[in-house]
C-alpha cells in the first residue's frame, strides 16, 4: 500500500484530540524534512457545514470535502465521535466507508471511530479495540467482533483500530513506519516529541491514572537515552542519570511510557536497527554495536521475536536493491 492519499470522515459530534491526531500525522506539510508528501482530505456528509465538537462548549469544524473525495484514498481514517445505534450513523457514511474497504483502503479507526467501522459491518470476525470505557458496548454492540480488551492498537489485515486518545497516535505512527519507512515515521514523531513508537500489544493500564505533566517529565531522558542508544544502559543506570531512586524511576517510566525501561530499551533499539537496516549497507555486527546489542546473536533474537524475521531477511524484503 501507498501512502500518497489519506481521506478522514468526520461525524458530529467529533472528538476533537483524535482528529488532531490525524491531522498532525498525515495532514502536515513535512517535506522539508524528507517527509513524502500526502493529500490530505478531510471529508463529510455535509462539507462546508461546521460540524459540532465534543466539548463543554463545542465548536465548529469545517470539512471543506465531501464523502466523494474518499474514493480512491490509500488510508481512510475514521475519527472518534459519540458511539449510537446502527442506523443513527450517516448511510452515507457507512456506505463510503464499505466502498473504501472493498476497493483495498487501509482502514484506521481512532478511539470510538471504531463503532462507526462495526456500524458499517466491518469488524464481524476480526480482532479489534477501542478504548477500554467501551469495552462492554462494544462487545454488546457487535457479538462477532474479537474485541482485545489489552492492546493500545491492533492490526488485523487491512484494518487498524486503536484504543483512546494517545494510541491513536501509535497507530498512525505504526502505519507510516510499515508504509514509508523507519525514517520517516522517527522524522514525524521527532517533530511531535513523542516516542518513534510503542508496541500495539502494550496494555491500556485501565487502572492506572494518566501522570500529571510535570516538569520533571521523563521526556528529557528519553530523548538523552535515544541519542545515547549505543551505550550500556540498564533500569538502574537510568534512575542514576534522571537522579531517582530505582523504586521510584521504575513507577514514573512505567506511567509515562506504559512499559518498563528495559523493554523499551530494547523496543527502541530494535527500532534503530531497523533504520539502519532500511538505510546504510552495514552489516548486522555494526548494526549491532551502533543500536546497543552486545552482540548479533543478542540482536538477530530479539529482531526476531519482535519483526519475525532475522534482520538480514528483513533488509532482503524491505530494501529489495541491498545485496
Amino acid at each position: 500500500m501507498a501512502l500518497s492519499t489519506v481521506s478522514v470522515i468526520l461525524i458530529e459530534p467529533i472528538a476533537v484530540f483524535e482528529f488532531g491526531v490525524a491531522a498532525e500525522v498525515f495532514g502536515i506539510d513535512r517535506s522539508d524534512d524528507g517527509v513524502p508528501p500526502i493529500d490530505f482530505r478531510v471529508c463529510s456528509a455535509t462539507p462546508g457545514v461546521p460540524l459540532k465538537t465534543q466539548n463543554v462548549s463545542p465548536f465548529g469544524i469545517v470539512a471543506p470535502h465531501g464523502l466523494d473525495a474518499v474514493a480512491g484514498s490509500d488510508l481512510v481514517v475514521v475519527a472518534a465521535t459519540a458511539f449510537r445505534q446502527d442506523q443513527d450513523y450517516p448511510a452515507e457514511a457507512l456506505e463510503v466507508i464499505r466502498q473504501a474497504h472493498a476497493a483495498g483502503a487501509t482502514m484506521l479507526s481512532l478511539c470510538s471511530g471504531s463503532f462507526v467501522l462495526g456500524a458499517a459491518g466491518l469488524l464481524d470476525d476480526r480482532n479489534c479495540t477501542t478504548h477500554w470505557k467501551y469495552f462492554d458496548e462494544m462487545a454488546a454492540a457487535y457479538p462477532k467482533a474479537r474485541v482485545d480488551t489489552r492492546s493500545l492498537y491492533v492490526v488485523d489485515g487491512n484494518i487498524i483500530t486503536s484504543a483512546g486518545t494517545a494510541a491513536g497516535i501509535d497507530a498512525s505512527l505504526y502505519l507510516v513506519r510499515r508504509e514509508l519507512g523507519t525514517q520517516v515515521a522517527t522524522k514525524i514523531a521527532r517533530r511531535m516529541v513523542v516516542p518513534p513508537q510503542r508496541d500495539g500489544g502494550q496494555q491500556q493500564f485501565v487502572e492506572m491514572p494518566i501522570p500529571e505533566c510535570t516538569a520533571d517529565s521523563l521526556a528529557p531522558l528519553l530523548a538523552w537515552a535515544l541519542d545515547h542508544i549505543a551505550e550500556d544502559h540498564s533500569a538502574a543506570s537510568l534512575a542514576k542519570q534522571a537522579m531517582m531512586s530505582e523504586r521510584t524511576f521504575a513507577r514514573r517510566f512505567k506511567a509515562e511510557t506504559g512499559t518498563t525501561a528495559h523493554k523499551w530499551l530494547t523496543q527502541q533499539r530494535i527500532l534503530a536497527a531497523r533504520q539502519l537496516l532500511e538505510d546504510t549497507d552495514l552489516g548486522v555486527e555494526q548494526i549491532a554495536q551502533r543500536v546497543g546489542f552486545n552482540s548479533t546473536v543478542v540482536l538477530r533474537e530479539h529482531f526476531r521475536r519482535e519483526i519475525g524475521l532475522a534482520p538480514v531477511d528483513y533488509r532482503r524484503r524491505f530494501v529489495p536493491a541491498a545485496v
